[in-house]
């Protein structure tokens, strides 16, 4: 991070820490997007706790809930999925399990909120979280390592260019070779 932030309010400072953050992480975000990032900073600063749950289990449980909790609950998945793929990466090593873990899981929760919306603005908002799931989990990332915490390691930055396309990762594969990788994501973006 190059300066303090001074903004008037924590949702313009979560703002502008978003915007440098999609800055570094080259990616563009749609005023939908980054406002969904800005909020849920916002939410996850009021209640922290998202280490101490096992998101698959959590997810089967937001699919078998009744209709009306389980847009809430598959939210939450997807939310606490991005959170961990992105801003707490060294989650998943101390529970050893790849960093693509959150994302297939997270991605897939927005993805059954988005099927279950009727259409709308919903529906859209949730299908491209899902869409751009592994770009917003890079910004989040990105954000991070403003601070200085280095993001991934050489095995997590190559999983998650191969599998998941990262951008991200491929710059940090680049940066740690001298290179660019070859063999990018199969289908998936």
């Amino acid at each position: 991070m190059s300066e303090l932030i001074m903004e008037p309010t924590p949702a313009a400072q979560w703002q502008r820490l978003v915007q440098e953050a999609a800055g570094q992480a080259h990616q563009a975000l749609d005023e939908t997007l980054e406002s969904y990032l800005v909020l849920l900073m916002i939410r996850f600063t009021e209640n922290p706790e998202t280490g101490h749950r096992i998101m698959a289990l959590d997810y089967l449980h937001g699919l078998r809930a009744a209709p009306r909790a389980q847009a809430v609950a598959l939210r939450d998945v997807g939310d606490h999925c991005l959170l961990c793929s992105g801003l707490f990466s060294q989650r998943a090593r101390r529970r050893r399990v790849s960093v693509g873990y959150f994302v297939d899981i997270g991605r897939s929760a927005y993805q059954q909120v988005a099927d279950r919306q009727p259409g709308g603005s919903l529906s859209d908002l949730f299908g491209a979280l899902a869409h751009g799931f592994m770009g917003l989990s890079d910004v989040l990332r990105a954000m991070r390592e403003l601070g200085g915490t280095p993001g991934l390691s050489a095995l997590e930055a190559m999983e998650l260019w191969q599998d998941h396309g990262s951008r991200q990762a491929r710059q940090v594969l680049e940066g740690l070779t001298d290179a660019t990788p070859l063999r990018g994501p199969e289908t998936r973006q």
